[in-house]
């Protein structure tokens, strides 16, 4: 996914937000959406052509560059796992707990057991120390296969929306789960606040969509940042 074709990503982003609360473009919308949501996930998952955000992302990138912490960027010190695995938890809560109503996948067929983690909440506010050790002892391909999960469980979730549900409020008592299963800390109760205020568009238009766009740029930044610095250090030697 070159920078022209990020570019298009944006423009269908803006002409989602326009129609995806008018209920004569509803089938339109959620036909948009899963082209844009396909597109920050792996090819694989709906089996497009297409190179996705994702497959750049994963593109020539080493567990050693995956793993790193703190990243040498300006705008992140988090390494790519993390964003990876933050992006993953913040998808399924926001789909399954706030949008459906739905157990989340995680805890479909254990997913945190595999992915070797104890934290199961959003990321969110999270310690140095509890960056770091999540960055070295997450599971990979249990972590990549968690999100190819999630992505799946999205699409079906949004698929089955009628016209006029984009419109609704969050009810509190799916606000209440988040707390209830931890999948968002009491450190983070800003986190839940916020998206209290949110309609299922709201959802669509960020958790499932530009959320995951904003911090797969910021994975590609860091592996650009590390290999220019390898590269550097290389000549040096």
């Amino acid at each position: 996914m070159d920078m022209k074709q990020r570019k298009t990503w944006n423009e269908n982003h803006k002409i989602l937000t326009e129609i995806i609360l008018k209920p004569t473009e509803h089938s339109r919308a959620i036909l948009l959406f899963l082209s844009q949501h396909s597109l920050v996930h792996s090819s694989s998952l709906d089996k497009t052509a297409q190179v996705t955000l994702e497959d750049e992302v994963l593109k020539n990138l080493d567990e050693t560059t995956l793993r790193h912490y703190p990243a040498p960027n300006t705008d992140t010190k988090n390494s790519i796992a993390w964003h990876l695995w933050h992006i993953s938890r913040i998808e399924d809560m926001t789909m399954n707990i706030l949008l459906a109503n739905e157990p989340q996948v995680l805890f479909s067929v254990n997913w945190h057991q595999k992915m070797n983690t104890e934290f199961i909440h959003s990321g969110n506010d999270m310690s140095e120390k509890e960056i770091a050790l999540i960055s070295s002892d997450i599971d990979i391909n249990a972590l990549l296969a968690y999100r190819n999960a999630v992505g799946k469980q999205t699409r079906q979730v949004v698929s089955f929306l009628q016209p006029g549900q984009f419109k609704e409020k969050i009810e509190q008592k799916r606000i209440t789960r988040l707390f209830e299963e931890n999948a968002v800390s009491q450190n983070s109760k800003w986190l839940a606040d916020y998206w209290s205020k949110k309609t299922i568009a709201g959802l669509i238009l960020m958790p499932a969509t530009r959320h995951i766009f904003l911090h797969l740029n910021k994975c590609i930044r860091i592996k650009d940042r590390i290999h220019k610095l390898q590269a550097r250090a290389k000549l040096l030697n």
